[in-house]
């Protein structure tokens, strides 16, 4: 009998505590974070998202470190070479003639080797001089020298074979199976053509990026992007340099949720169920369902009179993920970079632990046949 009273009087403190105040927990209770949200003194407002709220709230300017990078369209190039400078042109000259200026007695080809492509995109000829072949394809570069032989030795033939220069080649940088240098076969050399001569996309990469840097500027998209859009598949130019990256974007996940963490971003554009998805859900025993909590700040630029933005610079967006409404409106909420995303906790929790406790303590009890 003393044991049990003994019991009795922990039982009436721990319920006296717990109407006191919450239990210790892993993530805050919902009504903690927006009890006060009518109280204009605070520095943040709430919004509950909902169909109705949708379209108001996609009219607010971004926010989050973006890279807002254009992308060059497809077009359509010469399926052939083009000759520019610092190409290597390897020139074979044949001559039948028996007084050739060319070739010895008995020779019939005179090898001028591999003559690179000056500047200025001409080739030096001996007896003939400088010879400009810029801009042309390897075929008609041959029958300009051919034609300009034929008042020396009008009986030379000539064969012409290209090795492409830097400015006919493109670097493929990382982010791939074999990065490297790589000529360009044409004037219709693609980028995805490129990535398949890279040996494709390396594995691993969260919603990888493709970077193609020409001159001082930079374009990109996301490779899913490039693969849905054929019209997105642009053409390379000699110099182009191409890389792909995994996506810096991020959001964090916090409190009753499957992991605690920073989240890559998966695809271009994610919902707030794909954000729930990511971070591997939220606590089916400690979570509130009611109570999922997306956490933003805005520049103050977005709080300025006339412009469609939140009434407050930090805003709480909250999902009710119980309800039709709010499962779908959350697949429709975008997440931006750099938002926190905070599975709270069910204040019936505390009762839960309670009555845990107390289970706890009555199989002790059992266990010992004290009752």
């Amino acid at each position: 009998m003393h044991i049990v009273i003994k019991f009795l009087t922990f039982l009436g403190l721990t319920v006296l505590l717990a109407t006191c105040g919450r239990l210790p927990s892993g993530g805050p209770v919902a009504e903690q974070v927006t009890k006060q949200a009518g109280n204009e003194t605070l520095d943040f407002s709430v919004y509950p998202v909902t169909r109705a709220f949708l379209p108001t709230v996609s009219q607010w300017p971004p926010t989050g470190a973006q890279e807002r990078l254009n992308w060059i369209g497809k077009s359509t190039g010469a399926r052939t070479q083009i000759i520019q400078p610092g190409d290597m042109l390897d020139i074979q000259i044949w001559d039948s003639s028996d007084n050739s200026l060319l070739t010895a007695a008995e020779q019939r080809t005179a090898t001028l080797g591999e003559v690179e492509v000056a500047s200025n995109g001409s080739i030096f000829v001996p007896y003939v001089g400088d010879i400009s072949v810029i801009g042309l394809t390897p075929d008609l570069a041959r029958k300009e020298l051919q034609s300009s032989l034929e008042a020396i030795v009008p009986s030379a033939q000539v064969q012409l074979a290209m090795t492409e220069g830097p400015n006919n080649s493109v670097d493929l940088v990382g982010g791939v199976g074999q990065p490297g240098t790589y000529a360009m076969p044409d004037r219709n050399f693609s980028v995805l053509g490129l990535l398949a001569q890279g040996g494709g996309v390396k594995e691993g990469l969260n919603n990888a990026q493709i970077r193609l840097m020409r001159g001082n500027s930079i374009y990109g998209t996301s490779v899913d992007n490039l693969l849905d859009s054929p019209s997105r598949d642009t053409l390379l130019r000699g110099g182009d340099r191409v890389f792909i990256e995994e996506d810096e974007r991020y959001f964090l996940s916090f409190g009753a949720a499957g992991k605690e963490a920073v989240n890559i971003f998966t695809k271009d554009q994610m919902s707030a169920m794909d954000a729930v998805a990511v971070m591997g859900g939220i606590d089916n025993k400690t979570a509130d369902p009611q109570g999922l909590l997306i956490i933003r700040e805005y520049s103050p630029s977005a709080v300025q009179p006339g412009v469609r933005g939140p009434r407050q610079t930090r805003v709480v967006f909250t999902i009710d993920l119980t309800s039709t409404d709010g499962l779908f409106s959350a697949r429709k909420f975008q997440i931006n970079p750099e938002d926190l995303v905070v599975a709270t906790e069910s204040p019936i929790n505390d009762a839960l632990t309670i009555s845990n406790i107390i289970g706890n303590f009555f199989g002790v009890f059992n266990a010992a046949g004290v009752i």
